[in-house]
């Protein structure tokens, strides 16, 4: 059983998230030969105060200098 971790920042639109993992599971399913059913999709939602890029903040990233 395949799991396919996604780490990103928070989506509100929960339509939209609903779409993204049936995609994520078809293209899973096509390359991996296996049922849908047997793919697993794990979304991690991370605030920009969490996560670091090139050794700053993502929320420091985007402020105005």
């Amino acid at each position: 059983m395949p799991v396919i971790r996604i780490d990103g920042p928070k989506v509100a639109d929960i339509d939209k998230k609903r779409k993204f993992v049936k995609e994520v599971t078809s293209a899973a399913s096509i390359l991996f030969g296996l049922p849908e059913n047997t793919i697993v999709v794990l979304l991690q939602e991370n605030s920009p105060d969490n996560v670091a890029s090139g050794g700053q903040l993502i929320c420091d990233l985007h402020k105005s200098d």
